[in-house]
């Protein structure tokens, strides 16, 4: 288990910058000149991507949490 949170820990330490953009998205954002206008699209894509996550790991933990102190009652 002490194995499992560390790695769980690093993978969030590291995290490597990807692109989250369609083939579209990207044909159209690689003709213009400054690249400043992808690059908020690419944040834009991955924070949308991010937010479901980030509301069902909080949903999940609350669950646990009160199955877990019904058990130690």
């Amino acid at each position: 288990m002490k194995r499992k949170i560390i790695f769980f820990l690093f993978s969030l330490l590291f995290v490597i910058k990807t692109n989250g953009q369609c083939a579209m998205c990207r044909a159209v954002l690689e003709s213009e000149a400054g690249q400043t206008t992808a690059e908020g699209i690419n944040d834009g894509i991955v924070y949308l991507m991010a937010v479901p996550y980030i509301l069902v790991a909080g949903l999940g933990y609350f669950i646990y949490r009160k199955y877990n102190s019904k058990k130690s009652i």
